[in-house]
This record gives C-alpha cells, sequence and structure tokens, in this order.
C-alpha cells in the first residue's frame, strides 16, 4: 500500500520524502519491524517509542511516523541515517495517527462487520461473549475481541488486554472479514479510548452498562474515568445507535454529545426496552423483557441488565425479536462470572470475576436473595499496583453482606501481600473485623473456607473469575481457583468414604 493512502486522515502536519513509497508492513513495536515497514513511534504512557526509532531503522524500516524532532535528529544520527533517506511523517499525535493508519491500512475492516462494542465499569465481558453466542446459534458466522479471549469465528486467540492496540484491533478485524465474519462484539475500556486505541473503528452500535469505581489509578479522578467512557459516544456517527442503560445515574450523560440515535433500557423505570425478574434460583431466572417471559441460566439483578442490553443490542443490528428471545434462553455466563461449584456437605463455592466495590454487592446481593437461610462466605483480595482507594471499600462490601470474610492476595505485583491486607483492613469496622481472617496465601485461604464451612454454605471466590494464574512480582504463577477447588473437595469426599 502506498504510503500517502496509509496517512490519510492520520493528522500529519508535515511529510517528508515519497509519498508513493510500498509499504509493506505497519509496525509500532521496533521489535516487529521488517524490511519496508512504516514505524509508528508512538508516545505512550509508560514508554516513548520515539526512542526505538534508531532500532526500527536497523531492523530495516523505510517510513517513520513520530511526533518530536529533536527526538527524531538524534535517533536518525544514532542509526547513522539521513532523512534523505526515509520517507518521515510528522504527526500532531501518534496514538491518533497510529489508529488511523491501521485503519487503512488494513482496509477499514470494521466497516466491512456489524461492529458492536460495549463500555462500562461491571458487565463489559458477559455481555459481549453472550452476544457472541447468541449470534451463532442465531446461524452467523461473527467475531469476539474480550478481556477473556479473542475468537475469529470457532478459533480462539489469547489476549493481553480488554482493548488491543489500534494494529492488533485492525488485523484481527480483517481476519474476521477474511474468515467471512458478518459480527464483531468487543470489549471498549476507558483506558483504550483514552489512548485512542479504537479511533476510527465504525461502530453500528454501542452499549454503557454503567459507571462505578475501578481505574482510578491510571484516570486518577472519577471525572475523568467518566470523561474517557464518555469518549466512545461522543465519537459515534449519525449512522450507529447508542444503547443506555437509564437506571445509571450517568447513563444520558454518555450521551449528551453524541450524533447517534439513542435508546434506553431499564429494570426499574420506564425505558425504551425494560426487564424484571420473576423467579430466581441458582438454576437460573425468569424474565420478562418488553412483556414477554424467556428463561435465563444465569443469575442476579446484574444479569437481569446484561441480558437485557443483549436483547437490545440484538435487535438493533437486525435480529428478529422472538427468535432472540429464544435462543437467550440457551445462553450460558461467560468463564469465571457466576461459576457455581457444588461438593460435599450441600456447599456451593461461587466463583467470580468481581473485583470491584459494586460488582462484588451485586455478586453477595444476588447470593444472599437466592439462599438467604445458607451461610454466605466472602474471600477476596486486591491487586497490587492498581487503585488503592477501593480497597477499604471492598472492606466495607463484604462486611455488609457476608456471615464471614476471608481476606487474602490477588495479583500483588510488586506490592507486598502484608500491605494490601492492611489497607483493605482498614475499611473493616471492629464487628467486621471479628468475622474476618486473614490470609496471604489465596490457595491456603481457599482451603481454610472450605474447611470451615458449615453444611449447606455458600462461598464466594472473588476477583480471579476466568484467570487462571496469579501475578506475583513480573512472574504470572498457575493459579486456577475451579482446579483447586475441585481438587479440596475430592478430598473432602474421600475423608467422608
Amino acid at each position: 500500500m502506498k504510503l500517502k493512502t496509509v496517512i490519510k486522515e492520520c493528522g500529519a502536519i508535515e511529510v517528508r520524502g515519497d509519498r508513493n513509497l510500498d509499504i509493506a508492513a505497519l509496525c509500532n513495536d521496533s521489535r516487529k519491524v521488517t524490511p519496508g515497514s512504516l514505524f509508528v513511534a508512538v508516545k505512550g504512557h509508560d514508554a516513548d517509542g520515539q526512542r526505538f526509532i534508531a532500532d526500527a531503522l536497523a531492523a530495516g524500516a523505510k517510513a517513520v511516523a513520530y511526533e518530536d524532532d529533536a527526538v527524531l535528529e538524534e535517533q536518525l544520527a544514532l542509526a547513522g541515517v539521513k532523512a534523505e533517506e526515509l520517507a518521515l511523517v510528522k504527526v500532531a499525535d501518534s496514538r491518533h495517527a497510529v489508529a488511523r493508519m491501521a485503519d487503512n491500512f488494513y482496509g477499514h475492516p470494521s466497516g466491512r462487520l456489524t461492529l458492536v462494542g460495549i463500555t462500562g465499569t461491571n458487565g463489559k465481558t458477559t455481555t459481549v461473549t453472550l452476544l457472541y453466542h447468541l449470534f451463532r446459534l442465531l446461524g452467523y458466522p461473527c467475531g469476539l475481541l474480550s478481556t477473556i479471549a479473542n475468537y475469529i469465528g470457532s478459533r480462539r486467540l489469547e489476549t493481553l488486554n480488554t482493548t488491543a492496540d489500534p494494529i492488533t484491533l485492525n488485523t484481527l478485524l480483517r481476519e474476521m472479514v477474511e474468515a467471512g465474519c458478518e459480527y464483531c462484539f468487543m470489549e471498549v475500556s476507558s483506558i483504550g479510548l483514552e489512548q485512542e486505541r479504537v479511533s476510527g473503528l465504525e461502530f453500528r452500535a454501542a452499549i454503557f452498562s454503567n459507571l462505578t469505581h475501578d481505574h482510578l489509578d491510571y484516570h486518577k479522578t472519577f471525572d475523568e474515568y467518566l470523561r474517557c467512557k464518555k469518549l466512545f459516544f461522543d465519537r459515534l456517527s449519525p449512522a450507529a445507535t447508542a444503547i443506555i442503560n437509564v437506571d445509571d445515574r450517568n447513563g444520558m450523560v454518555m450521551v449528551q454529545n453524541t450524533k447517534a440515535k439513542v435508546i434506553t433500557y431499564s429494570c426499574r423505570k420506564m425505558a425504551d426496552h425494560t426487564c424484571r425478574i420473576l423467579e430466581e434460583s441458582f438454576d437460573g431466572m425468569l424474565l420478562k423483557i418488553d412483556g414477554r417471559e424467556t428463561w435465563a441460566r444465569l443469575i442476579g439483578q446484574h444479569n437481569a441488565y446484561n441480558m437485557l442490553a443483549v436483547y437490545c443490542a440484538a435487535i438493533t443490528v437486525g435480529a428478529e425479536e422472538e427468535e432472540t428471545l429464544v435462543a437467550m434462553s440457551r445462553l450460558e455466563s461467560a468463564p469465571g462470572r457466576l461459576e457455581n461449584i457444588r461438593g460435599p456437605k450441600g456447599l456451593a463455592v461461587i466463583i467470580d470475576y468481581a473485583h470491584t466495590p459494586d460488582a462484588m454487592e451485586n455478586v453477595l446481593k444476588t447470593l444472599r436473595d437466592i439462599a438467604p437461610r445458607r451461610e454466605l462466605i466472602c474471600l477476596f483480595g486486591c491487586g497490587g499496583d492498581r487503585d488503592k482507594t477501593k480497597r477499604p471499600e471492598m472492606a466495607q462490601v463484604a462486611e455488609a453482606f457476608a456471615d464471614r470474610i476471608f481476606v487474602t492476595s490477588d495479583n500483588s505485583r510488586s506490592e507486598r501481600t502484608e500491605d494490601i491486607l492492611e489497607d483493605i483492613k482498614a475499611g473493616f469496622s471492629p464487628e467486621g473485623l471479628s468475622k474476618s481472617l486473614f490470609i496471604a496465601d489465596r490457595k491456603e485461604a481457599i482451603r481454610t473456607a472450605i474447611l470451615l464451612a458449615p453444611e449447606g454454605a455458600t462461598i464466594l471466590l472473588a476477583g480471579k473469575g476466568h484467570e487462571k494464574y496469579q501475578i506475583i512480582g513480573t512472574e504470572h504463577r498457575h493459579f486456577d481457583e475451579r482446579e483447586i477447588v475441585t481438587e479440596i473437595f475430592g478430598s473432602l469426599k474421600n475423608v467422608e468414604k
């Protein structure tokens, strides 16, 4: 592809060199540069890609996009390359530029799919996963971009970020087009929005789920977190539809400046689409959506919202209402979302990804409502190098809803687990502390919680969900709570024999 085509609408300030240069590859990582590449030196949050221009030139890059003239000159000198030997594109914002270039280079793949995105604090993974499985049940080839995994049709690919970088995103979308996919469902994170990762993508529908406390380690303030979420809807085209949860107080704030058509959903009040729970048990719930009853294999009020969002998105992008409701009754939750493992002594262990105060409150309320007479045990921790302000809030939520509490490690990263536990401890009242145990080793905490649980108890393991690892320092250690619980239940059964 010609350079002039790749850099169209990328915010170029100045272009030096041959605009008709053939670009063989587009890279924002100097380690992935191949001969004939355009290297986009992205000035990122943690690292400045401009400091790797010399490395990219050594690997064969023939064009460079950059922001800072002084850094460019320094890198050219380091590489022993003259500016006249290259095509050089100075851009105003390298993060915006790489997103636009990726969209151009891969042939605007989002416009060749029906792309549906969701943003919000909680519910993103569950909603897009349900949509992906729903449309496959309806007979449509489709793709999924989520926290848990990416799918191109039925082919699973591992994922590192909730929202991938623009080159990876457009590569995946292009592969979906080539594989014959008609739909793609993707999570859109606040960090991804702030870092321009989805700039240039053509969304047909955008869902807002809710906004609660999270990611303040990155955004610093709630207002900034909100602003970044709102960018998703500010940038929608008039051809798109914004699907908004109006039960969240920030729902209509999201669409104050949108050009898109707006439709609303609610489980509490009048809206374009409504839902309420008629019956509920550990096996599922009977929902009434827009006056029609449908069975869901999920549980909890928060999943009623997720199912309603799925329904709204599906009919917005062309699915038939009755057929959608029938297919929805066959859907199961995303991995690590209210997974129920039954064990001896009538114990039920629930594995859930809830790692924010609001998410954990939703899960605990659900478990309390379904089985009010069962003892409710909550085991949780908080991630290291992440928002510290939510740690005492998590303690307050656990204290309010659980009969017994185990505080343990999560992904401690570079922090000492003991320091994280002290931050959590500060949120408990004396009464809360009296029903809490602090055990830094998560596996041992799980074992202790199960062994001490009375007959018929419900045990929530919150925070890890689908993850099969723990991050200690920079090391990813294998840690699968399903395996651990199954092993402990097996030992209990052997003791009973």
